[in-house]
């Protein structure tokens, strides 16, 4: 109940707004179901599968080949993690050993992905709340990537790079030179994000404290990625469970413990900073050798169940495969960080307003295509 100046009693009353499904907010084809008391939120349900594609029904009927390219049909903006984990899986399941030449290449490229990705998110996340100078400014770094990618992959979204026993092909003779000369230009450019976005007062003021989630909150959630660690939640795949060249490197695992919107966006500062010294450790010590093993044409597992998990620019992805010995897997199940990060919207969310919501949805780096799937 409030009190008109009349004082006269007004009956306030709950009400609902779609925010989307095209929504510019949302990042995807995702419609959020708002229920408000003026500006501030009481409930916000999430309503998927506008853009489902039953990939992992599909894994059923395609080979183990195939099943790579789907993947970086899901979280676009890390396909090429996405392909590195199904790879990992079957070759664990084979036995194959890998050269240390595709592990120390899948792991550069791994890490230019997460960059990519980074630059993304941080140019989108300044748009939402009101700063579209961002979004020039990370796409501008973002493209040269992509040209590195272009050149040795072929492609700049949808890699395919991946394969089951190494590398579709070796990498282009440029590619260390274009890669350190990257690393070079976003050491000067990647302050230039703290001047523009994060000393912003007005920045602060829309992040800090808000959308607080505990690390408690994180685990119960299955809460991973920089939203994990914001929460003071080491949850690092990288480095609890290393994979590929991760054993051969230093780094910091970003952690904060403040577990806000403002902290989830230091994570993922910091982690661009990580990644360029896990490049710069690799980039001229690359092993020579081959760039992949002979496979058969047709692959078939072993009968039994396989996992594996990576660390991809939004949290931990993990495959697990079902094989009854045949060229198609029996079941093939994807744990998504997508899914598990947005599950705790409401939690975070109830309490605020919808420019804080705006915000806290931009740090929770949603990629709704590796949720419909």
């Amino acid at each position: 109940m409030i009190t008109d100046p009349t004082n006269k009693s007004v009956k306030t009353e709950e009400y609902f707004i779609n925010m989307g499904p095209q929504h510019p907010a949302t990042h995807g084809v995702l419609r959020l179901i708002l229920t408000i008391d003026g500006e501030t939120i009481k409930n916000v349900e999430p309503d998927l599968g506008y853009i489902h594609r039953s990939i992992e029904k599909m894994c059923e009927r395609d080979s183990y080949q195939q099943i790579v390219h789907l993947t970086d049909r899901m979280d676009y903006l890390s396909s090429h993690i996405n392909n590195e984990a199904v790879c990992l899986t079957v070759e664990n399941a084979l036995g194959i050993e890998v050269p240390e030449r595709v592990k120390v290449i899948r792991t550069i490229i791994s890490e230019l992905t997460r960059i990519a990705s980074h630059n993304l998110w941080w140019g989108v996340m300044g748009m939402d709340v009101g700063a579209l100078t961002t979004y020039f400014y990370g796409f501008r770094d973002r493209e040269l990537i992509n040209d590195i990618f272009e050149e040795t992959c072929g492609a700049r979204l949808t890699m395919n790079y991946n394969l089951p026993g190494g590398l579709m092909f070796d990498i282009h003779p440029n590619f260390v030179k274009r890669t350190k000369d990257f690393i070079a230009h976003f050491k000067t450019k990647l302050p230039e994000y703290d001047t523009l976005l994060t000393n912003n007062v007005i920045f602060q003021k829309r992040t800090k404290g808000i959308g607080i989630l505990t690390k408690q909150d994180a685990i119960s959630f299955g809460a991973s990625g920089p939203v994990g660690r914001a929460s003071g939640y080491s949850c690092d795949v990288r480095k609890h469970h290393p994979y590929s060249a991760y054993t051969q490197v230093k780094f910091n695992e970003a952690l904060k413990t403040e577990g806000d919107t403002f902290a989830r966006y230091q994570v993922r500062i910091q982690e661009m900073w990580e990644s360029m010294a896990i490049i710069e450790q690799l980039i001229d010590n690359i092993p020579e050798g081959d760039y992949k093993v002979a496979t058969k044409a047709v692959i078939k597992l072993p009968k039994g169940e396989f996992y594996q998990k990576v660390e991809t620019a939004r949290g931990e992805l993990g495959v697990y495969i079902n094989s009854t010995g045949t060229k198609n897997p029996y079941r093939v199940k994807f744990r998504s960080p997508g899914l598990s990060n947005l599950s705790l919207l409401n939690h975070i969310a109830v309490g605020g307003k919808i420019g804080d919501l705006v915000a806290t949805m931009a740090t929770l780096d949603i990629v709704v295509p590796d949720i419909d799937r």
